[in-house]
């Protein structure tokens, strides 16, 4: 955990306005989450922190790739992300519901780590069913692994023998 304190923004010294924070994400950001989903990537990360007088408004920009595994052919492929998000820490000494999205920062806190909202916002933004022809990398697609997974399919055109009590049963909906 010594590398995520790295993402951490001390904002006590920070005059009122807008500041600019870059961070690398790659490899080591991942190693340091136990069961993470990604292992790899190159993504860069802007933060812009709006510091006011009672809140911290952060905006997130994270742009670069990630290695995804393809689900229909399994071969490994680079998926772009583009994540724009935003996240408003308050100053205030009491703690604000769970319902609300906000990060509650006390007056003994002077910094603000950031390394669980960018694990999450990356998390998130990976799709549900990656498949490297969406993309237009059909360069990754295994193409000897779709055509076995095609050969193994049970369609109807390749099976020849039918038993014949089918086909009258198949009458019947008729």
């Amino acid at each position: 955990m010594k590398s995520l304190r790295t993402y951490s923004i001390p904002f006590t010294g920070l005059k009122l306005g807008k500041h600019r924070f870059d961070f690398t994400v790659d490899d080591a950001f991942f190693d340091e989450f136990e069961y993470s989903l990604v292992k790899k990537a190159n993504l860069q990360c802007v933060v812009e922190l709006d510091k006011q007088e009672t809140m911290i408004i952060l905006n997130f920009d994270i742009k670069g790739t990630v290695d995804a595994s393809c689900d229909r052919c399994l071969a490994q492929y680079p998926q772009t992300l583009d994540i724009a998000e935003q996240q408003i820490a308050k100053f205030s000494e009491e703690p604000i519901d769970e319902d609300d999205e906000i990060i509650t920062l006390s007056k003994n806190d002077h910094e603000i780590n950031i390394a669980g909202l960018i694990y999450e916002y990356i998390n998130v933004a990976m799709p549900f069913i990656s498949v490297c022809n969406d993309e237009g990398n059909t360069s990754y697609c295994d193409k000897e692994m779709l055509d076995r997974l095609n050969s193994l399919a049970g369609n109807e055109e390749q099976t020849e023998d039918t038993d014949p009590r089918w086909d009258v049963l198949k009458k019947i909906n008729k």
